[in-house]
Formats: C-alpha cells, structure tokens, sequence
C-alpha cells in the first residue's frame, strides 16, 4: 500500500515538474526494507548515485522515500549490514555534495532519521532482554514451587517406608500397604518432575493481562482434587491480577476472584475500576501469563464493561 501510493506520488510530481519520475523505478526496494535492509539501501542509494552523475541532482519531493530506507538499515540492519550502508550512503552524500545536491542540512536530516532507528533498534532489544530476564526468574520460581511439592512426595513415601519396616513384624499386610502409599506417592513426584521438565523446555509464548484490588473470593467445586502445581499456579496469578488493580486501575471499589474446578481449573478476576490511562512496563503481568503457559493453560484480559478481567484456564 505505501510503495503504491508513493509511485503514484513519484509519477504525478514528474509529470508537474516536467521531469523523469525515476525514484519510482527504486520505491519498490521499500517492500524488502525489513527482511535484507542493507541490499535495498545499497539499491536506492546506488541508483541514486547514477543518476546524480548521469543527469545532476535530483529535484523531486518524492527522493524522501530514501531517508525509510536509512531508517530500516538502522533498525533491522546487522552490524556490519550499518557499516556497509553507512559508506553506500556517505558516497552517495559526498556525489550529491560536489554535484551542488545535499547541503548542510541535507546531511543532519540523515543524522537524525539514522538516530532514531538506532534508538528504536536499541529499545525493542532493551524491552526483549528485559521479558527474557522476567520469563527466566518466573520459570525459576516455578521449579522451586514445583521442588516443594515433589519434596513433599518424596518424604511422604520415607515416612511410609519407615511405618512399614516398623511394623512389618506385627502385620504380614503391612509392608504391602506401604509399598502400594509409596507407589501412589512416587507415581505423583514423577508426574511433578515430568511438568517441571516440560515446563522449563518448552517454548514461550507471551501474553498481556491486566487485573485489580481488595478481593471477594469464591470457589465452586472440590479443590483438594487439584494438582498442587496447579494450585500454586492459580493462586500466583490471582495473587499479581489483584496486586495489579490495587497498583494501576482507577477508583476499585470491588475485585471478585472466582475459581471453578471441573474438567479443567478456571480462574477469573473482575474489577469495577476505570481503565488507567498510564500502565506500568507489566513484568509482573509477563509473570502471570508464563506461569499459564509453562503448564499448558491459557491466560486472556481485556475490558468487560464496567472494568477488566482476567481468565485463566489451566489443565489438570
């Protein structure tokens, strides 16, 4: 859509000026600006160079479409692909220069646009890093939630082991009812370790949430049958959407925390609060929606009307 439209801007400008509207034959270099930034400036400028020596400087409006190109080099281009553009560009500067093209001006015009990608380039990594460090601490609280639970196990089938030898000379039955708790519970501490495996492995999708304040709790259903890494993982979640609304949404006067257990564990935090104009960078926010997804579950939000609402929905 952009590279049509600036053809036809590039096409109606020759024709006013009476002039060959030749930066339309290099507009096109804009559709692959992102995916080989530094081919497409080399194409532009260089095209650019040519036709500085075949016919003089350019004088058409429309030649700014170079400077998306300068942008693109800086933002998506490697370090060495910048190298190269930078020279491409400083070549074509100094022709443009000589031939009574680019002026002073000219030149801080690029300073700047190559400025501002770089400055984008180095936010989004910034931003990236800072998820990645969020994602790690939150997969290494999962694992020590998960190590509780499967130490829970394990001394759970020691303790048993101890009763069985203790009385196995007063009952013939004994240590076969030991060693069926021992198998019950190691069966349980295998299926812990296997979703810490799966859950450290495997690979990570981030969603954004948004939650609230002071809660009313309600819980349908048996929740001793629950897992206790799934659990844990409600509770956690539960735990940062309110600390969320008491933090960022606006004028709460009432947050309902509502846990459903039945063929799967779902969990849904309202708030009647106003929409926050400003919102923090929502690490925490990372946090929840990680711990949903290392377990196989899903987390959504978004505005209900009178305020936000968080739904998680995690497997048993």
């Amino acid at each position: 859509m952009l590279v049509g439209v600036l053809i036809v801007l590039a096409v109606v400008e020759g024709v006013l000026r009476h002039s060959w509207p030749w930066p339309a034959l290099l507009m096109p270099t804009l559709l692959w600006r992102r995916t080989h930034p530094f081919a497409m400036t080399a194409i532009g400028f260089g095209g650019a160079m040519a036709v500085i020596l075949a016919f003089g400087p350019p004088i058409l409006y429309t030649t700014a479409f170079f400077l998306v190109l300068l942008y693109a080099l800086f933002r998506w281009g490697s370090g060495r692909e910048v190298v190269a553009g930078v020279a491409v560009i400083a070549v074509k500067s100094a022709i443009s220069v000589l031939y009574g093209g680019d002026n002073l001006a000219g030149v801080l015009v690029l300073l700047a646009v190559a400025a501002i990608g770089g400055a984008v380039r180095y936010r989004v990594a910034d931003r990236a890093r800072e998820m990645e460090r969020v994602v790690l601490v939150e997969r290494e609280r999962l694992a020590r939630d998960l190590h509780d639970t499967v130490a829970h196990h394990v001394s759970a089938m020691a303790v048993r082991a101890q009763a069985g030898i203790a009385v196995a000379d007063l009952s013939a039955d004994a240590p076969v009812e030991a060693l069926k708790v021992i198998e019950a519970e190691a069966g349980r501490a295998l299926d812990e370790m296997r979703a810490v495996v799966h859950a450290l492995r495997e690979p990570v999708d981030l969603l954004s949430l948004a939650g609230s304040g002071p809660p009313v709790v309600e819980v349908v259903g048996d929740v001793s049958a629950v897992p206790p890494a799934v659990a844990t993982t409600v509770f956690r979640i539960a735990q940062e959407a309110v600390t969320n609304a008491r933090r960022h949404a606006v004028d709460v006067t009432r947050v309902v925390v509502r846990v459903v257990v039945d063929d799967a564990v779902s969990l849904t935090v309202t708030d009647d609060g106003a929409v926050p104009t400003r919102r923090g960078a929502g690490h925490g926010l990372v946090g929840m929606a990680e711990r949903a997804r290392l377990l196989g579950g899903t987390c959504e939000a978004g505005h209900s009307g009178d305020g936000w609402v968080v739904r998680a929905v995690l497997p048993r």
